[in-house]
Formats: structure tokens, C-alpha cells, sequence
């Protein structure tokens, strides 16, 4: 397996791109859209929040027959928390879409990012796709990755190649988020596409793998969002024998989409709104492999750990506090901790250790935290965050003006 570009347009027989509708205030591009040549197997996860976004609804429901055609973002308004008007927006977005493609409404899903509670104003994205009518492409995977960005400072994009029994076939990505980002889905949006024949059933499965294994171990602030959606589109192009259960083939692609999604949740770990430093979470020696997960995300989500990490302090006792609340079994005497590779906490208490190696570790972009619980088990899980600065609090605290 090997990284290449194109991002979600890298597959073959994928276009997109993304065009600016006036939505944002800025007059960027705030538009995009992504169709398959052909009908594609498709599934998606989603937002657990119990306030979910018109076009979660919408693309739930359609998601149900098993196939689509083509994916319309925009950003800049959530339609969120609008009443009926919001599923008519959705609705009508969608409609627009498969107008300009020639397509089936309901073989059109939709998502959107941005401010909760504002109308979206649908008509503008009318008028913009009626405007720009061949603006799609085969390289518009950047234009795409582009145009569904709120606070990220940069455009999030993987793409792999791999073979399966000797045929070349390839995933991309892209994806979107740096605030609201938090386990079980966060204010993300993420679109893979893949030009592999694969079974339906099995590409909803290995989404939820890849999804629990990347998107769900990353937070930036624990705030999760209405609008969360990770979609796939499977369209077959590359011509493999079709994986129709659980075998080697199945492994092969379940493992390279795993490696997209964990590579687009970095991206937005590192992206968090102000973050100065990209924290990497291991735990090792959990009771099980819930449990290793649930001691890094407490750990992660901790405003005293991250604020730490921000100001360079090697406050271990804070991270050894949150491994403590988060509500895991474990021996607080066997657990030790460690900042790069340096030995802060042994047995649950302090070690003499050298302050200038601890400060230079943590001056660096990206730190390594590594707390070993115990070493009779061999549970260990990953998680990623950022740390806490004062910008943070600049950009949310003007977010809607």
C-alpha cells in the first residue's frame, strides 16, 4: 500500500470539486460536490448527538436502499435546528444536485457544516450549480477538500493504492473539522470513495471499523456536533473480483481504509481551532481494549492536561488524575507515565527526572504521552488530541460574527 494524491478523486471513475455560492461570508468557496460515474455501493455513521442536522436525517433515510450517485456539502450554515424549512433545504440542495448531474434525487446525499440555527439559504446553492455547470473534474479533489472547510487552516486529503489478487484499486478521502470534534463522532465531515466492488453489508462493516479505530478516537475540545457524517461511495471501477465475505480481500481493504480514515483524524487532531501542539495518546496494559480507549479519551479530553501541554509544564499528576476518574479497573501503583520517552510517573508516584529534557520534549509540535497500566495485559489503544491555547477561546468566542 502506498499514499498517493488526488484525494477523493484519486479512485477511478470519481469527480468533484467546489464552487463558492455566496453562503460564506468571506466569498469562498463553500460548495462541493462528488459524484461516481455509476451508482455506488454506499453507507455512512453518524452524530450521536440527539439533536441531529436536517441532512443527517435526510442521508440516514436514504442511505437505506444501499446505493448512491453523488454527495453535496456545503459549509457555512449547519441547517441545524431550523424547523420543517431545514428538510425542505436539505431536500432541495439535493434536487439541485440531480438537475445539474441528470440523476435520481435519492441517489444524492447531502451533509452540511457551520453555524446552528440560521436558515440555509438554498437558494443561493440553486443558483450557483445552475451557474456553473461544468466546474466537476477528475482532479477537483482539492477544489472539493477546499470548499467544505469552516475553521480548519488547511485542506485534509489521503489517498492509497494497493492491490487486491493482483488487481490495482484504491480508497481516498477528505475530510473536515478542528473544533466541536469529539469520540463517537465529532463536527466532522468525512467522504471516501474507492473504485472496489465490495458488498454493501461489508462496506457499511468496515466503515464502522475504520471509523471506531480513527474518527472516534480523536477530540479536540469534547463538544460532539449535530451535523457529524462519515460517508463512503464503492463504485467497482477497478474491476476486482467482488469481496463477498470476510476474507483476505475484505482484510486487505478494511486495513487500507482504516490507514485513510486514522491519517484524515490526525489531520484534524493536529488542525484543533488554535492549537499549537499535536498530542499522541498511548495506553498499554488496560483490562481490555474499551477500557485502554476510555483511559486515553479522559486523558485526551482533560482542559488541565491539554492547557499543560500548551504551556510546556510537565504536570504528570494531572494526566495520572484523569486515567484515575475516567472510570476504568486499574492499579494506580503499576501505572506508569511517560513524556516522550522520558519516565515522569513510576508506580503511581514521583521520579526524579531531568526538567530541562522534560521542557525540551514538550516544546516540541508533537508530543507522545505513553501511560503503561500494568504489564500483564496486552490491551493498548491510540488517541489523538491537541493541546488548549488562548486562541481558542478567540476564535469560538466570535464564531457566529
Amino acid at each position: 500500500m502506498q499514499e498517493i494524491l488526488g484525494g477523493v478523486c484519486a479512485p477511478k471513475g470519481f469527480k468533484a470539486s467546489g464552487i463558492a455560492c455566496g453562503i460564506k461570508k468571506n466569498k469562498q468557496s463553500d460548495v462541493a460536490l462528488l459524484v461516481s460515474e455509476m451508482p455506488a455501493a454506499a453507507a455512512g455513521i453518524f452524530t450521536t448527538n440527539k439533536v441531529q442536522a436536517a441532512p443527517v436525517l435526510v442521508s440516514k433515510q436514504r442511505l437505506q436502499k444501499g446505493t448512491a450517485r453523488a454527495i453535496i456539502v456545503n459549509s457555512g450554515n449547519a441547517n441545524a435546528c431550523v424547523g420543517p424549512d431545514g428538510m425542505l433545504s436539505a431536500e432541495k440542495m439535493a434536487a439541485a444536485a440531480a438537475k445539474m448531474l441528470g440523476i435520481d434525487e435519492d441517489s444524492v446525499l447531502i451533509a452540511s457544516t457551520g453555524v446552528i440555527g440560521v436558515p440555509l439559504p438554498v437558494e443561493k446553492i440553486e443558483s450557483g450549480l445552475a451557474q456553473n455547470q461544468g466546474f466537476l473534474s477528475a482532479s477537483g479533489g482539492n477544489e472539493a477538500a477546499r470548499a467544505i472547510m469552516t475553521t480548519d487552516t488547511f485542506a485534509k486529503e489521503v489517498a492509497v493504492e494497493f492491490e487486491l489478487a493482483g488487481v490495482s484499486v484504491r480508497i481516498g478521502g477528505m475530510a473536515k473539522g478542528s473544533g466541536m470534534i469529539h469520540p463517537n463522532m465529532a463536527t466532522m465531515l468525512g467522504f471516501l470513495t474507492s473504485d472496489v466492488t465490495i458488498d454493501q453489508q461489508l462496506l457499511h462493516k468496515a466503515l464502522q471499523r475504520a471509523g471506531e479505530l480513527s474518527f472516534n478516537r480523536i477530540t479536540v475540545d469534547g463538544d460532539t456536533s449535530t451535523n457529524d457524517s462519515l460517508f463512503i461511495l464503492a463504485n467497482g471501477k477497478a474491476g476486482n473480483k467482488k469481496i463477498a465475505t470476510v476474507d483476505k480481500d475484505y482484510q486487505i481493504f478494511e486495513t487500507a481504509l482504516i490507514h485513510v480514515c486514522t491519517g484524515l483524524a490526525k489531520m484534524m487532531a493536529r488542525d484543533g481551532e488554535g492549537a499549537t501542539k499535536f498530542i499522541e495518546i498511548k495506553v498499554s496494559g488496560a483490562v481490555s481494549e474499551v477500557a485502554a480507549v476510555q483511559a486515553g479519551k479522559s486523558v485526551a479530553n482533560s482542559n488541565l492536561v491539554k492547557t499543560a501541554m500548551f504551556g510546556e509544564d510537565a504536570n504528570w499528576g494531572r494526566i495520572l488524575a484523569a486515567v484515575g476518574y475516567s472510570g476504568i479497573d486499574f492499579d494506580p501503583q503499576t501505572t506508569d507515565v511517560y513524556l516522550g520517552g522520558l519516565l515522569v510517573c513510576k508506580g503511581g508516584t514521583a521520579v526524579n527526572f531531568d526538567e530541562t529534557k522534560a521542557k525540551q520534549i514538550l516544546s516540541a509540535k508533537d508530543i507522545l504521552i505513553t501511560i503503561c497500566l500494568s504489564d500483564k495485559s496486552q490491551y493498548e489503544a491510540t488517541v489523538w488530541t491537541c493541546d488548549l491555547s488562548y486562541d481558542y477561546v478567540k476564535i469560538n468566542g466570535s464564531y457566529r460574527s
